[in-house]
């Protein structure tokens, strides 16, 4: 495993296996220090050069690295590489939807197969749409009701977009989340493909201490905004049918979905009784 980059209030710093918490600031404020010198400075110090090989992390409740943190996770997720962000239910890790590389490197960090294709996060209504190929009236007043929020939708996909998100049998899981620095990525990139930040069969990741003990650094870069609000997985409705289907349990109960659509199909209900 690589050196990883903290950045921290003084700056970027470096901590290797060698260091056993020692911290090496890569400069700091008032010594000609900017976050992009800054992080090279790190990479140097580290011995590498830029951010190959390593993680950084960002602390998103500071508002300098918030803005550095966007730029940086925004950066790597374009040039194919992975980044760990905050969501309003728990931490995802996330790849270019667009970037077959991509996600199969998403799908390989988790230790998922294509069998499992990751849903896309977005961070607009109009950025759904652009994916799927029909929204019924169902549909559309469940986006009104809950999005953005903890309701994953499952629709048929556009014929026309050029992805490979894995054996999706032509549909595609769609979700907006209510979290501001997830939809402030999110309209920085455009769709996500976004999984839940932990190994397969581990427990979903709800703080970002989680996600980097669970991904290391096969993600280049971490968005930590502290713990997860509901730290429980969003419900999952699948719309490609005549009558919406329930496929999981989460931060939205069936009750509430049925306030906005009576007729919800859920398969597990006998077993509930």
């Amino acid at each position: 495993m690589g050196p990883k980059v903290m950045i921290t209030k003084d700056g970027p710093a470096c901590l290797s296996s060698m260091t056993r918490g020692r911290v090496g600031y890569a400069g700091g404020p008032g010594t000609g220090w900017s976050w992009e010198a800054g992080l090279l400075g790190a990479g140097r110090v580290c011995g590498m050069e830029g951010l190959g090989g390593m993680s950084a992390r960002y602390d998103c409740t500071d508002a300098a690295q918030r803005a550095a943190g966007i730029t940086e996770a925004t950066a790597a997720l374009r040039k194919g590489e992975l980044a760990v962000m905050p969501t309003d239910t728990v931490y995802g890790i996330a790849a270019d939807a667009f970037s077959p590389e991509a996600v199969t490197a998403l799908l390989a960090a988790k230790g998922r197969g294509r069998q499992m294709p990751p849903p896309v996060l977005v961070g607009s209504r109009r950025a759904a749409l652009a994916l799927i190929e029909d929204v019924n009236a169902s549909g559309n007043d469940l986006i009104d009701e809950f999005w953005p929020g903890g309701l994953t939708m499952v629709f048929r996909s556009a014929k026309s977009l050029v992805w490979d998100l894995g054996e999706t049998k032509g549909t595609v899981a769609v979700r907006m989340p209510l979290q501001p620095v997830a939809l402030e990525l999110l309209r920085e990139t455009g769709p996500l493909a976004v999984s839940s930040a932990n190994l397969t069969g581990s427990p979903a990741a709800t703080t970002a201490d989680d996600a980097q003990t669970q991904l290391g650094d096969a993600v280049s870069v971490y968005l930590d905004d502290g713990p997860c609000a509901a730290e429980v997985a969003s419900t999952i409705v699948d719309m490609t049918g005549p009558v919406p289907r329930l496929l999981r349990r989460g931060v939205i109960p069936v009750r509430r979905l049925r306030e906005v659509v009576a007729l919800i199909v859920d398969d597990g209900e006998e077993d509930d009784a």
